[in-house]
């Protein structure tokens, strides 16, 4: 049976003193008011202090017959409890939502059932049918997060929309702050049912999807209601809006009546088989096209009910999301988030070390070398939870040879220990090498870092010391540092302290910063450093109601570099504020201030005399509007101007959108940057176009385009994939691209067409 506390709103405290001014002849009935105020008061605020996990409760109780996942509110449902009522989270975080949502649960052997009926009028907004899609977050949803192993560090989330498009993921923590990783795909069911007032959904997850303690009676959950049309978000506990509405130290607690059922099918196998039609145009060696028929497997075995073991042979990853090209006119090279499944459950355990812009670790080191994929022979990966306090990770990887580069093998492994309620200690270990010739030929990184993360939620701060080994055994091979945030309603400050060696090497991460291109040597030059990153932020909510603002607020953030001996490397000051409208819209203005000493000869521009090392200081200023995003066309554009280095920059960005609910979704973004230097530095104007178009024509099959001309990279492409899930986790997909260089008369560079057929056992 659940429970659940209104709470008292603090403002309830604030009218005790209006009692005070009460006549004396009513001093009995004062004494009764202001007794009655200050217990109330004092009941708020034990409340407020009291974890949510405590006061937000719902006893599961087991299904007596089975459940067919349509839609349809069957008799079963009727004799249990219903999770209610849903609390406002945002923009404002109090008292109760205006629109009624009642959550329902239940399991038997196999499988957790969940039961959500959304009220609405009617008046809802569907702006995808397609599974795993952005739209997700703009539609009217119901979306519940599990944290099984009840540890506050880890979870899973799973969400249905109005019109039946599914979305899951993985829920970590990063100090205080909950990331949620959508790319994560596994086996569930659900069904939608929609009617003139209200909608109905239904969930069916598997245990097995899930990592647990078949022991621990006791697991987080949380649930997350939008209401589209009047901009509002509503979570079945009641917490700060500063905290995501998925966070995992606001879940309440579902509570098992008995032990939950083991999985009595610890494994799954996922065969894979594709055919593949290539021809490279820019390669005079090949002259016809080149056809290829590839099998492969992948498999999850429950080694415990909370251990995993993935293995892959001979993966294939030609369906993964095209890559979205970016004009880069920075220093360094920028690299893009990972797409690819096998490294994405519990990737957390292996990537959550290191700070802003260095990573030891980053999975997308491991079968891509410069955009070029690098065959990967085989794959294992252990995650889960020892106990409740420790989780581990191990991973192995072996890829081929291709061109110039030799067969390497790649092993990590990691652990976090939960210490002093919320904080953690971990520890990772990474080592790449060259098969056959590991003892001259290898990269090997150690961290250890501690988590501090304070029991309201409000403070954390890490320490961290990490270090690089290669086989030619440098010094000056240490990183360490720290960093942190203080976050409430209205402030969020946070700061990054570090110092990186001129041979912090991270062959399997990121550490962009430390390598140093010299356009004149066409060498690269390693060049240590020290980083200070603090950041503020104040919020403004308006009291009255009639205000057209949600929020506005200033913030403000700073980027210093030093050199390593205490000169300066690099500056930048920024300064911005934000205004977020009661109509979903927004408005940003900013200032930037930058001022660097170029180490190196830099060439931004291509075919031009390089800059040469000297100081540089540029200013420039930013405006940035966002349209309703509840209209069938929304969009936004960003512009700004200053200048650049030596020159000037000018920068424009629009991207706009057309809904056609539910079951199309088609968007174009143009990138627009004027860059002049003077004399020989050169100027350039680069564009970058991109069209990106969706089609559902139902819950399991889809169609996506995307079309990119990048005149910085010369290229013109085209990716389209058409996916069939013909059953859960079991997809046929049909993936086009085509490329052209657009600086010689559109001449086709390659071509490629995958036929791949994939089935879950």
């Amino acid at each position: 049976m659940k429970t659940h506390s209104k709470g008292h709103s603090i403002s309830t405290c604030k009218g005790f003193n209006q009692y005070y001014t009460m006549r004396k002849k009513r001093r009995g009935l004062h004494s009764i008011v202001l007794t009655t105020t200050i217990f109330g008061c004092m009941v708020s605020l034990a409340q407020q202090n009291q974890d949510t996990r405590d006061r937000f409760k719902y006893e599961i109780q087991r299904a007596k017959n089975d459940i067919v996942i349509d839609g349809e509110i069957d008799d079963i449902w009727q004799t249990l409890n219903s999770l209610t009522p849903f609390y406002n989270h945002a923009p404002e975080d109090k008292g109760f939502s205006n629109l009624k949502t009642e959550v329902k649960l239940t399991y038997n052997d196999r499988f957790l059932y969940v039961l959500g009926i959304c009220y609405d009028g009617g008046d809802r907004v569907i702006q995808t049918l397609q599974r795993d899609n952005g739209g997700y977050y703009s539609s009217d949803h119901l979306t519940f997060a599990l944290d099984p192993i009840g540890n506050r560090q880890n979870g899973f989330m799973f969400g249905v929309n109005a019109g039946g498009a599914q979305i899951e993921g993985i829920l970590s923590l990063d100090g205080t702050r909950t990331e949620n990783s959508t790319v994560w795909d596994n086996k569930w069911y659900s069904a939608v049912k929609e009617f003139e007032d209200y909608w109905v959904v239904e969930y069916a997850i598997p245990f097995k999807t899930l990592r647990f303690n078949t022991k621990n009676k006791e697991w987080g959950i949380g649930f997350v209601r939008p209401d589209i049309q009047n901009n509002s978000l509503t979570t079945w506990t009641e917490f700060p809006r500063n905290f995501n509405p998925d966070d995992l130290n606001y879940m309440g607690s579902l509570i098992w009546d008995e032990e939950i059922p083991k999985n009595k099918r610890p494994f799954s196998l996922i065969p894979y088989s594709t055919f593949s039609s290539n021809r490279d145009f820019e390669d005079d060696s090949q002259t016809k096209t080149n056809n290829e028929f590839e099998i492969g497997i992948d498999a999850k075995v429950n080694i415990t009910s909370s251990i995993n073991l993935d293995v892959t042979i001979n993966p294939d990853f030609s369906n993964a999301d095209v890559d979205q090209q970016v004009t880069n006119l920075t220093r360094f090279n920028i690299f893009l988030p990972e797409r690819r499944n096998f490294f994405l459950e519990n990737n957390d355990i292996f990537s959550n070390f290191g700070g802003w812009d260095i990573e030891p670790f980053f999975s997308r080191r491991i079968g891509l070398d410069e955009g070029r994929v690098v065959p990967i022979n085989y794959g294992a990966r252990v995650t889960g939870n020892i106990s409740k306090k420790l989780r581990i990770g191990a991973m192995q990887i072996r890829t081929n040879s291709i061109d110039e580069i030799e067969k390497q093998n790649f092993t990590v492994a990691a652990f976090h220990q939960q210490v002093l309620d919320k904080s953690v200690i971990k520890a990772l270990v990474i080592d790449k090498h060259q098969v056959g010739n590991s003892d001259n030929s290898f990269a090997r990184n150690y961290g250890l870092e501690f988590a501090y993360v304070g029991k309201g939620g409000k403070f954390n701060n890490t320490v961290r010391f990490h270090s690089s080994h290669t086989d030619e055994r440098l010094n000056d091979n240490f990183y360490y540092g720290f960093s942190g945030d203080y976050v409430t309603p209205r402030v969020r400050t946070g700061w990054t302290f570090d110092v990186v060696g001129e041979n912090y090497i991270t062959e399997v991460g990121i550490n962009p910063r430390l390598e140093n291109f010299n356009a004149e040597t066409e060498e690269v030059e390693r060049i240590g450093f020290i980083k200070f990153n603090p950041y503020f932020r104040y919020l403004f909510y308006p009291e009255n109601e009639k205000s057209i603002f949600n929020w506005h607020g200033i913030r403000t953030w700073h980027k210093l570099y030093f050199n390593n001996d205490g000169s300066l490397n690099e500056t930048e000051n920024n300064f911005a504020y934000d205004f977020r409208f009661k109509n979903t819209s927004a408005f940003t203005a900013d200032i930037r201030y930058r001022e660097l000493n170029l180490p190196v000869p830099t060439s931004f521009l291509g075919d031009f005399e390089p800059l040469p090392v000297s100081n540089y200081s540029f200013t420039q200023f930013g405006l940035q509007y966002r349209t309703d995003n509840r209209k069938v066309l929304t969009g936004d554009i960003r512009t700004s101007y200053g200048s650049f280095f030596n020159g000037n920059r000018l920068n424009m960005v629009v991207n706009g959108n057309m809904r056609v609910q539910p079951w199309g979704n088609f968007g174009l973004t143009y990138n627009y940057n004027n860059v002049k230097l003077p004399d020989e530095f050169g100027e350039r104007e680069i564009h970058l176009l991109r069209f990106n178009g969706n089609i559902s024509f139902a819950n399991n099959m889809f169609f996506t385009s995307v079309a990119q001309y990048n005149t910085q990279l010369d290229n013109f492409g085209i990716f389209t994939r058409f996916q069939w899930r013909y059953l859960p986790m079991s997809d046929l997909f049909l993936i086009y691209t085509d490329n052209y260089n657009t600086l010689e008369n559109f001449n086709q560079r390659n071509r490629g067409l995958v036929v791949k057929l994939t089935y879950w056992f």
